[in-house]
């Protein structure tokens, strides 16, 4: 193993594979982590953390242990049932990582459904809103992390066979992968903790969840939307909604400013009588 190491050390061509695929992995970590930090932001303020980090470590285990059997994974992309149909932009002959990919886009589809019908919810029952309650203290760690689980799964293959494409090296994928879900860990606290206190963000992440689980069933039906699009969509939608949170900041300072001014204005007149 060491052996297969050293040579890749003075290689910068190795290096550069690497560099590439760490900002890769990092990227398409960020769904993976959009999703974490709102389910875990449904748990109790105690158990959150906890549950971050199980399920970015549960992702970690998953990506080492995938890369750990490449061959099975390169195997994934071969056709395990062909329903006759090859267009050029669709293509009925499935994959596992075809199934995989639909069954996760899907995942993603009920489950970002369900979490806005949630938000925009205002009036539920009272039944349902002890109902809800019970369920957030008791059953949703479990469930939350299962359900971080299915996505890690589906996140996971996503990635490694991204850096398969990349490099044949094993090393640099594992490096890669480890940097990546560091820079997760690192993240996931500040960006729930962001998330949890602006709800207009969270809507917005809901989209983002609902834009990548359709390109997920896009792409296991062999419709391959390039990344770089999703991603420009989502910074440019993340940089208009940091606008208007910077318009809403800069009002609530004017009006915390024009109070202050009318406070010490009436100050100022009911202490005059007496000057």
């Amino acid at each position: 193993m060491l052996e297969s190491i050293t040579p890749l050390l003075t290689d910068p061509a190795a290096w550069a594979a690497l560099v590439t695929l760490v900002v890769m992995e990092v990227v398409l970590g960020i769904d993976n982590l959009i999703f974490i930090s709102i389910l875990s932001n449904k748990l109790p303020p105690e158990h959150r953390q906890r549950t971050r980090r199980i399920g970015i470590g549960l992702a970690l285990i998953m990506r080492l242990g995938l890369l750990a059997t490449i061959g099975w994974i390169v195997g994934l992309t071969q056709p395990v049932f062909d329903l006759g149909f090859h267009g050029e932009t669709f293509d009925t002959a499935f994959s596992w990582r075809d199934l995989i990919l639909i069954a996760g886009g899907l995942f993603l589809l009920w489950k970002a459904t369900k979490e806005i019908h949630h938000a925009v919810d205002t009036t539920p029952s009272n039944a349902m809103l002890e109902k809800d309650k019970k369920d957030v203290v008791i059953n949703n760690v479990g469930a939350a992390i299962f359900q971080i689980i299915i996505l890690d799964l589906v996140f996971s293959v996503d990635s490694i066979l991204t850096a398969v494409g990349m490099t044949e090296h094993v090393p640099i994928m594992m490096v890669a992968v480890i940097a990546a879900v560091t820079v997760m860990l690192l993240a996931a606290d500040p960006l729930a903790d962001f998330i949890d206190k602006n709800p207009t963000v969270v809507m917005l992440a809901l989209g983002f969840l609902l834009m990548i689980g359709a390109v997920l069933i896009a792409d296991g039906f062999g419709v391959h939307v390039p990344k770089g699009y999703i991603y420009a969509a989502m910074a440019f939608s993340a940089l208009v909604e940091g606008l208007n949170m910077w318009s809403r900041n800069a009002q609530i300072r004017k009006a915390q400013a024009e109070e202050a001014a009318r406070a010490a204005l009436n100050k100022a007149e009911t202490a005059e009588p007496g000057v």
